[in-house]
């Protein structure tokens, strides 16, 4: 069996994926075969990726950016389970790729022995093809509500006997005490298996930090492994859209005398947000997401993402008064696009009793189309052209599909099927990851900024996104190398966690999973054995 890792977090987005990416890539240049693993996510995030047997499945966007860190294609397995939130309530659950069925809290709990049974036997797997599999946590592991059947977090360290790094965020404070806490929630057998820290996002001077590291050091007697720096290149591919902030990126000057303004709405719902990334490469490019009608009155670009949830955000649209303002930027001529469930919402109208069962609903009509929703979810890789002979690629994760209405195609498959549709500056295709083809980008982005009036705008005939996407991930790499005790890390994937960590009390609560701590001495022992 392969040697192992697991990452988890004091909170969600406390760094756990881009530690992870960069542990992948600093193995990967030391030349180990590696791999990155996920049991189970929760995001709207996801990528198509094609299996062995030619069908195409659905990850974590996050997953596909650690396998690129490891110089490997994305597998479906480096993510079983991936829940995608459709409401407050519910989530669909697609299990080894494929959409299998929508769960609500209560009665997921029928359906996890069979997500954990598939999420053990993929890592089984992977630890049998590669030397190392490097595996991220969800969210926290002191969540003590779900730590019974967990197999995500320390369930997962557990069974597949991983030692456990907990990555900290300290930009957003308290860093230490999350730190102690996440321990001195978890079971004598969990807290066996941490076996370090890791501080993220730090900024300032180390000297004034490192009688902290030593405090919490003696405190727990688990080593800090290191200590990241901020760092601003540090934002592809984030797992949460909530974590970009209002601006994508570090926008570079622009290479003529206008920026090209983007206003990108951030739905209730959003889904792969990270289309947008690719936009917010190029200079002169500000990409910002946004609920603001000002900001998107004052944009010169606007972009309607996908959403997990269409009818309901549309809904949300109106409610807010924000489909006003998308309406009134369109018939001021200004460019507009809309993405997957984007697209869907420009249409006359929608026809779903799959996703809200709400039947027939008005979409916001800027586009001659009727979308329907069928129960098939269509899961593919896609390649074509627009205008004519442009090159894009994609890839396609939707239950609706444009069922009525002949409009101009936004692109055509190499088949010369036609996809999307334009009408004037009002566009839309069901294409997710488009904007990262160079030539369709900057095509686009010259097109739009005509549409806009933005003359003193020019676009970059340099900017190479899979090459931007490398240096991210180059970067990822140099922090680990840099700030963290590799040695140390390789010694706990190679061997396993030490066997002399400290049991800090008070420890799991009983329900929570694992035995109680003896009130006295500290100990694990099984509930009622005296």
């Amino acid at each position: 069996m392969s040697g192992g890792l697991l990452v988890a977090g004091t909170t969600s987005d406390a760094g756990k994926s881009v530690l992870t990416a960069g542990i992948c890539r600093w193995l990967h240049r030391r030349g180990v075969k590696v791999a990155p693993f996920k049991a189970q996510n929760m995001s709207n995030n996801s990528v198509v990726v094609v299996g062995a047997d030619g069908r195409g499945g659905e990850i974590g966007r996050a997953q596909a950016m650690q396998a690129a860190a490891c110089g490997i294609a994305a597998d479906i397995r480096f993510n079983p389970v991936l829940l995608k939130p459709g409401s407050d309530y519910s989530s669909q659950v697609v299990l080894l790729g494929q959409a299998v069925d929508t769960v609500t809290a209560g009665n997921y709990r029928s359906l996890r022995p069979r997500l954990a049974e598939a999420a053990h036997a993929t890592l089984a797997e992977l630890r049998a093809e590669y030397d190392a599999v490097i595996c991220e946590g969800a969210g926290s592991p002191a969540e003590i509500n779900l730590r019974d059947g967990d197999f995500v977090n320390m369930g997962l360290a557990r069974h597949a006997g991983l030692p456990a790094i907990v990555v900290g965020d300290i930009d957003r404070g308290g860093v230490f005490a999350a730190l102690f806490g996440t321990v001195a929630l978890l079971s004598a057998e969990d807290q066996a298996l941490v076996s370090g820290f890791v501080i993220n996002k730090f900024r300032g001077d180390a000297g004034l930090l490192q009688p902290g590291l030593d405090m919490i050091t003696a405190a727990t007697g688990r080593p800090v492994h290191g200590v990241l720096p901020f760092n601003l290149d540090v934002w592809l591919d984030a797992e949460d859209s909530l974590a970009y902030g209002r601006v994508l990126g570090r926008p570079a000057a622009p290479r003529g005398t206008e920026w090209l303004r983007v206003a990108v709405v951030r739905l209730p719902r959003i889904s792969n947000a990270t289309d947008a990334e690719a936009l917010a490469t190029e200079p002169g490019v500000q990409v910002r997401l946004t609920i603001e009608p000002a900001e998107i009155a004052d944009a010169d670009l606007v972009v309607l993402p996908g959403s997990k949830a269409t009818v309901s955000d549309l809904a949300w649209l109106r409610e807010t008064g924000l489909a006003d303002t998308i309406r009134a930027h369109a018939a001021a001529g200004k460019p507009l696009v809309g993405i997957c469930g984007g697209f869907q919402m420009l249409a006359g109208t929608i026809h779903d009793d799959v996703e809200s069962r709400l039947g027939t609903v008005a979409g916001l009509g800027l586009l001659p189309v009727d979308i329907t929703f069928g129960e098939r979810k269509t899961l593919a890789r896609s390649r074509g052209a627009a205008w004519g002979q442009v090159p894009v690629s994609g890839y396609e994760i939707h239950h609706g599909y444009v069922s009525a209405g002949d409009p101009e195609p936004l692109m055509r498959y190499s088949d010369g099927a036609p996809e999307g549709a334009v009408v004037g500056a009002v566009c839309g295709t069901h294409w997710h990851g488009a904007f990262e083809s160079d030539e369709f980008r900057r095509r686009f982005l010259t097109e739009a900024a005509r549409q806009a009036g933005r003359t003193g705008f020019v676009v970059a005939p340099d900017t190479q996104f899979a090459q931007v996407r490398e240096r991210a991930l180059d970067v990822l790499g140099d922090l680990v190398e840099e700030h963290l005790d590799t040695d140390a890390l390789w010694r706990l994937i190679e061997t396993g966690p030490p066997n002399d960590f400290p049991f800090i009390p008070p420890g799991a609560p009983a329900a929570a999973g694992g035995a109680t701590p003896h009130p006295r001495t500290g100990a694990g022992e099984d509930p009622g054995t005296g």
